[in-house]
C-alpha cells in the first residue's frame, strides 16, 4: 500500500469517476490510475468502486466503509509533511484563505495588512464562493481557514469558531419614502418595508436566512426582485431605482455610498454570526493560529487548540 494508490482512490471521487481527470489531476496517465486502484483492492482484498467495464461509476458498500480511512491517511501524511515545514522553515510559506464575498470584501482586508506587516514571508491565497463552496474547499483540503456567516457550523468535519456578530441594513436613494419616514423620525417596520420591492442576497448567503425568517413570521410576503451574491451589486440597482436593498451594515460606508442613505434594520431581523472554520484533525502552522487571532482577537492559539479536541456538534460563543 503507497500514498500514490490512496491519492488515486480519493481523486477517482472528487473528479466524479473521471480517470482522465484524474490522471489529469496526479499528473500521471489513466491506465496510471487504473492500476493503482487495482493493486490497492487487490492488497486490500475487496472492490472499492462499483465498474460499467473499464469505467467507475460509484463506490461499493466496502468502498464507502473504506473511504474515510483513505481521507484521514492522507490528512495525517499532509499533517506530517506540514510539521515538518514548520520546523525547517519557520516562518515561511503559504496560507489559502476561503471567503464568501462579503467578507473577502469588507471584514478581511485589515486583517490580511495586519498579518502581511508581522509574517512578509507568508504567502497568501484568497478564495471566493458559497458558503457550501467554501465548506467544499476546506473538506478537500484546497484551503486552511474558511470564513462564512452561514452553513460552516454544518459540517461534522470543520470546527467553526464564531468571530464577530452583524447586522443587517436597509439602503434607498435619497428621497425615497422610506428616507423620508427616518427624517421624520419614524422607524421602519417590516409592513411598510413589505410595500416596496426589495434587492437583497441570495438565499444560503449573508443572513439571508434571517430575513426570510422575519417576513415568514409576521405573515408577509415581500416582493423580491432581485438576488445577488454580493453587497456591491445590491447597491448598484438600488442607485438605479429598482429597489429597496438589505445589505451587511459592514457593507456600507457613508464616504463611499454617497448615493444612497442606510436605514437601521437591527429591530427587524436577527444578529447574524461569523464564524472562521478549520478542518478537524489538520495540522497548523504557528502562522496559521497567528492569522486566526489577527481576524478574531478572543481566538486565541490555546483556546483554538482546545476546541480540536471538542466533540464535533459543540457550540462555542464568544
Amino acid at each position: 500500500m503507497n500514498f500514490q494508490q490512496l491519492r488515486s482512490v480519493r481523486e477517482a471521487i472528487r473528479q466524479g469517476f473521471n480517470l482522465t481527470e484524474v490522471a489529469a489531476v496526479l499528473h500521471t496517465s489513466q491506465p496510471g490510475v487504473s492500476r493503482q486502484i487495482r493493486e490497492l483492492e487487490d492488497e486490500l482484498g475487496i472492490e472499492i468502486f462499483v465498474r460499467a467495464g473499464k469505467r467507475l461509476t460509484g463506490l461499493t458498500a466496502p468502498g464507502e466503509t473504506v473511504l474515510p480511512i483513505v481521507e484521514r491517511l492522507l490528512q495525517e501524511c499532509d499533517n506530517l509533511q506540514r510539521a515538518g515545514a514548520d520546523f525547517a522553515r519557520s516562518g515561511v510559506g503559504a496560507l489559502t484563505i476561503a471567503a464568501t464575498h462579503s467578507q473577502a470584501r469588507y471584514a478581511l482586508p485589515a486583517a490580511v495588512r495586519d498579518f502581511r506587516a508581522n509574517h512578509p514571508l507568508v504567502q497568501l491565497h484568497l478564495h471566493q464562493g458559497t458558503p457550501q463552496q467554501v465548506a467544499a474547499m476546506l473538506r478537500e483540503g484546497q484551503a486552511d481557514i474558511g470564513i462564512a456567516t452561514e452553513a460552516l457550523a454544518q459540517y461534522a468535519d470543520l470546527l467553526a469558531l464564531p468571530c464577530y456578530r452583524w447586522t443587517h441594513t436597509i439602503v434607498v436613494p435619497p428621497g425615497h419614502p422610506l428616507d423620508d419616514d427616518r427624517l421624520a423620525g419614524r422607524t421602519v417596520s417590516l409592513q411598510r418595508l413589505s410595500e416596496f420591492p426589495l434587492i437583497t442576497y441570495e438565499s444560503g448567503y449573508t443572513g439571508r436566512s434571517h430575513i426570510d425568517d422575519a417576513f415568514t413570521k409576521a405573515g408577509l410576503t415581500p416582493e423580491i426582485v432581485l438576488v445577488a451574491m454580493d453587497a456591491d451589486v445590491i447597491k448598484t440597482y438600488v442607485e438605479l431605482g429598482m429597489g429597496v436593498g438589505i445589505v451587511a451594515a459592514i457593507a456600507f460606508d457613508d464616504e463611499r455610498d454617497l448615493h444612497l442613505r442606510a436605514l437601521d434594520a437591527r429591530h427587524l431581523f436577527a444578529a447574524n454570526m461569523t464564524r472562521l472554520a478549520i478542518r478537524r484533525g489538520s495540522y497548523l502552522r504557528d502562522y496559521v493560529y497567528a492569522f486566526i487571532t489577527t481576524f478574531a482577537p478572543p481566538l486565541t492559539q490555546p483556546l483554538v487548540q482546545r476546541a480540536l479536541q471538542s466533540a464535533p456538534g459543540q457550540d462555542f460563543d464568544i
